[in-house]
C-alpha cells in the first residue's frame, strides 16, 4: 500500500524568524499581499511585527481582520470577496487555528470558485486547482494548520463544524516564530498546547499511523510533555520548544488522520462556542482510556515520554494506565476545565453531540470502534 506524506515546499523555526517574510515575498515575484487575522491581533500589535516589515520593504497589503473563533462559512465567503476586491497575489495568515483555516478556505476558493458554497469542501473535496498560495504565520502553539492539509469551518445554521482535507490548502510558506506567540494569554498557551498535544497523541495511535508517522508524533509528545507547563507560564526556551513540538505533531497527523477526541470535540465547538483546545484537554484523557486496549504497546511509549519511572518494564496494563494518569495530571495541573457541564453542556444536549460526534469525520480513524451509544455514554460520563 502506497502511504502519501505532505509538507510545506519550505518552513523557518525560532525567534525573530518572521524576518525572512520580505526577502520571500521577493524572492517569489509576489507584489501585493492579503493579511488574513482577527481583531484582537491587529488590537495587541501583533500582526503589527509582520506589517511593519511589509512596510519597511515597501510590499503592498491589506488586511482582513473580520476573522472570529470557529470560523462561520460566512466569515469565508466574505473574505473571498475581499481578496477578490484587493488585486492581491498570495495569502498571508497571521494568527491561531481560525485565522490559518479561514485563510486555507479563502485561497481554495478564489482558486476553485466552484466551491463557493463552502460547504461542499467537507471531508476530501475534488479541488482541482492549488490554493492562492499561501505564508503561514502561527501566533499560538497548537493547531499546527501552518503544515497540515486540513481546515476547519463552524456551520452555524446547522450547528455543527466540518473538516476539510485538502493537499491544495497547505501553505508553500511556514514561519514559526515563537516570539509571535509571546503575547497570548495564560489560557490560550494551555488552551492550544493541549490541542498539540491530543493532535501528538491521537495522530500516535489512530488506525492510519504508520512507521514514519510515528516518528513524528512521538518526538512531538516528548516535546510537549516537557514544555507545555513551562511556556504556558511565560518561559521564553520552553516557548520556543512548544513551537516546534507542534509543528512537529502537525507534520504528523495531517497526513494520518486523528480519532474520537477531536471527532467529539468539533460538536462541542460548534454547540457551545468552546474553545477547541480546551475541549481536547476535556476529552483526551478519558478517550484515552476508552482506547487503551486497542493500543498495543504505544502507551508504553507515552508513559515514557511523560517521565513515567519503569515504563519501559511494566506490565503493559500498567504502562497504559501510567500513561493516562499522566496525561490527566498535566491537564489538572493547567487549570484546564475537566467536564463538559463547565463549558455548557446538559444532559439535554447528549443525544445530539453524539449524533454528530459519530458523523464527525475525525471519529473514523479512532483505534477503537465506538457507537452513538459509547459516544453518549462517554459524554453523559463528562458531564
Amino acid at each position: 500500500m502506497a502511504q502519501r506524506m505532505i509538507w510545506n515546499q519550505t518552513a523557518y523555526f525560532g525567534a525573530g524568524s518572521i524576518s525572512v517574510i520580505p526577502e520571500e515575498l521577493a524572492r517569489r515575484g509576489f507584489t501585493k499581499a492579503f493579511v488574513v487575522t482577527d481583531q484582537v491581533l491587529v488590537d495587541t500589535g501583533v500582526a503589527a511585527k509582520v506589517t511593519t516589515l511589509l512596510d519597511d520593504a515597501n510590499v503592498d497589503y491589506e488586511i482582513y481582520a473580520d476573522v472570529v473563533p470557529n470560523p462561520p462559512i460566512e466569515n469565508v465567503q466574505a473574505g473571498v470577496a475581499c481578496f477578490q476586491a484587493s488585486g492581491a497575489d498570495v495569502l498571508i495568515a497571521i494568527g491561531g487555528g481560525s485565522p490559518q483555516d479561514t485563510c486555507k478556505a479563502i485561497g481554495i476558493i478564489v482558486a476553485n470558485p466552484e466551491f463557493s458554497d463552502v460547504r461542499s469542501l467537507e471531508g476530501v473535496a475534488d479541488t482541482r486547482n492549488p490554493s492562492i498560495p499561501i505564508i503561514a504565520v502561527p501566533t499560538t502553539a497548537g493547531t499546527a494548520s501552518e503544515t497540515t492539509i486540513n481546515y476547519v469551518i463552524t456551520d452555524v445554521e446547522r450547528k455543527r463544524k466540518f473538516v476539510c482535507v485538502d493537499p491544495h490548502d497547505i501553505p508553500i510558506l511556514a514561519v514559526v516564530d515563537s516570539e509571535m506567540m509571546s503575547t497570548a494569554p495564560r489560557s490560550l498557551k494551555v488552551a492550544t498546547g493541549l490541542d498539540a498535544l491530543t493532535h501528538a497523541i491521537e495522530g500516535y495511535t489512530t488506525a492510519g499511523a504508520w512507521e514514519l508517522s510515528d516518528l513524528f508524533h512521538l518526538k512531538a509528545i516528548q516535546i510537549i510533555a516537557g514544555s507545555l507547563a513551562a511556556a504556558a507560564d511565560g518561559n521564553p526556551a520552553a516557548a520556543d520548544r512548544m513551537a516546534l513540538g507542534q509543528y512537529v505533531a502537525g507534520m504528523g497527523y495531517s497526513n494520518v488522520g486523528l480519532g474520537l477526541v477531536h471527532g467529539m470535540a468539533h460538536p462541542l465547538g460548534a454547540f457551545f462556542g468552546a474553545p477547541h483546545g480546551v475541549a481536547n484537554g476535556i476529552l483526551l484523557a478519558p478517550l484515552m482510556a476508552f482506547n487503551a486496549a486497542e493500543t498495543g504497546e504505544k502507551y508504553r511509549d507515552i508513559a515514557s515520554a511523560f517521565g513515567v519511572e519503569d515504563a519501559p518494564t511494566m506490565p503493559i496494563n500498567d504502562a497504559r494506565t501510567a500513561a493516562v494518569e499522566a496525561v490527566a495530571a498535566l491537564t489538572l495541573s493547567l487549570g484546564n476545565p475537566t467536564t463538559i457541564t463547565e463549558i455548557g453542556a446538559s444532559e439535554s444536549d447528549i443525544d445530539a453531540l453524539a449524533q454528530a460526534a459519530f458523523e464527525d469525520v475525525c471519529t473514523g480513524g479512532n483505534p477503537r470502534t465506538a457507537t452513538v451509544e459509547d459516544i453518549a455514554g462517554l459524554y453523559r460520563s463528562l458531564l
